[in-house]
């Protein structure tokens, strides 16, 4: 068995995935005061440069997309000494989101077979499916469901946020496996993340989730010809629905406002609706006069409510200026033009198109979900587009091996098996034997 080049920097890098979505030191005691991600990332990175020679790919190799994210964050520090806010605050949020980038370059390089692929993809799904069964039994669900781990997942809108961007994997791997307690597994987990989803009472996260379980319905159900799965998804869909929808749906019809408004929730519910479109005018403005960005984690001052604007374009543009919220578009972009260059590409595996249709659905599910979500520096996206990249240059690889002439073929002496001598000594039997005589074979025998 030949062993994948860069393993132990691969163990660091899968480390750092599973302190990112796992979050193991907000439910471990006493892993809060180690800066585990920090840890990780410069692991991997000191490993890969030390093995660089061993890598298969070199920084030349690098696609497009990557020297956008490089750009954003450059962009995003030139905001940060230009802004008006506070340019110490704006320097160090983008200080710690330029992690994403080495992280994204770790994956690109590391990251050289499915498998491996396979195996990351596995720890951020696992990791949001155990995060939303944990909320369940422990988090607060009143009035909204909360998940129990800090950061990314502490709000109910970033749980649910991170809870869609998910689930096309989980899709990938509950169709990937042929164990029956593996599909129960995975089974159970989505609907535990659909039923967290849904208690969240997260109008963007339900919006986002509709169009995302549609993409992956036609995907995997209608192009991949499983109709069982259509039927399936609507019946659990009836069913989280009237179990776990009703806070949602209230949420819904607040939206109107006036004599519909009944409890606090409802009300609460109405004035989000109104302080979102308050923030977005004020976005624009700062837009207008700020065109170089305000800082990252700077809008929040800037609009005067402490709030951040819900639309993930607006707040990297009043944020990062226009020039990164072009970027990001370019960036986001190229995603889906790397889906689009691996369907094009000839002898695709089934495990490849499985997974490249459950990326597909997870960037539709952002497109969408920016438009009603502050997630332009949460990782999962970046994340997804870093697996394309990785896609295509694992599909490129095959195919220039593929085209290789093959080698000479050399003669060479071989011993003959056992069953090959049995075989011999069966027509050695059928062969007539020569008469023995005396006499002699040779003229001058004596």
């Amino acid at each position: 068995m030949v062993r994948e080049p860069l393993a132990g920097v691969f163990f660091w890098l899968s480390a750092f995935y599973f302190v990112y979505c796992a979050r193991p030191e907000d439910w471990i005691p006493g892993l809060a005061y180690i800066p585990l991600a920090k840890i990780a990332a410069i692991c991997a990175l000191a490993g890969l440069l030390m093995g660089a020679a061993k890598s298969k790919r070199r920084f030349r190799d690098l696609p497009k997309e990557a020297m956008y994210l490089a750009g954003i964050i450059v962009l995003l520090f030139f905001s940060a000494i230009l802004s008006t806010v506070w340019k110490g605050g704006a320097f160090f949020h983008t200080l710690d989101f330029s992690k994403c980038l080495v992280a994204w370059v770790l994956t690109f390089f590391v990251v050289t077979s499915i498998a491996r692929l396979r195996r990351i993809i596995f720890i951020q799904s696992a990791s949001v499916a155990l995060i939303a069964v944990v909320s369940l039994v422990k988090g607060r669900s009143h009035p909204r469901l909360e998940g129990v781990i800090g950061g990314i997942y502490s709000n109910p809108n970033d749980l649910a946020f991170a809870i869609v961007l998910c689930l096309p994997f989980c899709f990938a791997f509950l169709l990937r496996t042929r164990n029956v307690l593996g599909k129960i597994a995975w089974g159970f987990g989505m609907l535990a993340m659909c039923t967290a989803l849904f208690m969240t009472a997260s109008r963007a996260g339900f919006i986002d989730l509709l169009v995302t379980g549609t993409v992956c319905l036609w995907i995997f159900g209608i192009r991949g010809k499983r109709p069982q799965l259509i039927a399936a998804a609507a019946v659990v869909a009836l069913i989280v629905g009237f179990a776990a929808g009703g806070r949602l749906k209230d949420r819904f019809l607040a939206i109107e406002g006036g004599a519909n408004i009944e409890d606090t929730v409802d009300e609460s519910a109405y004035g989000s609706f109104e302080e979102r479109r308050y923030l977005m005018e004020k976005s624009l403005e700062g837009i207008a006069h700020y065109p170089w960005g305000l800082g990252m984690g700077n809008f929040t001052i800037y609009s005067g409510t402490w709030r951040e604007v819900h639309m993930s374009y607006l707040q990297i543009a009043v944020e990062g200026g226009l020039g990164s919220f072009v970027l990001y578009l370019m960036f986001f972009g190229r995603g889906f033009g790397n889906l689009r260059r691996i369907r094009q590409l000839p002898g695709n595996d089934p495990e490849t198109e499985l997974f490249a249709g459950a990326l597909y659905a997870t960037l539709v599910g952002f497109v969408v979900g920016a438009l009603f979500a502050p997630e332009a520096y949460q990782y999962f996206p970046y994340f997804a587009v870093a697996y394309t990249s990785v896609m295509v240059a694992i599909a490129n690889e095959r195919q220039q091996i593929s085209e290789l002439p093959p080698e000479p073929r050399k003669r060479r002496f071989r011993w003959s098996h056992p069953a090959d001598s049995a075989e011999l000594a069966s027509v050695g039997e059928k062969l007539p034997e020569r008469p023995r005589t005396s006499a002699p074979l040779f003229r001058n025998e004596r």
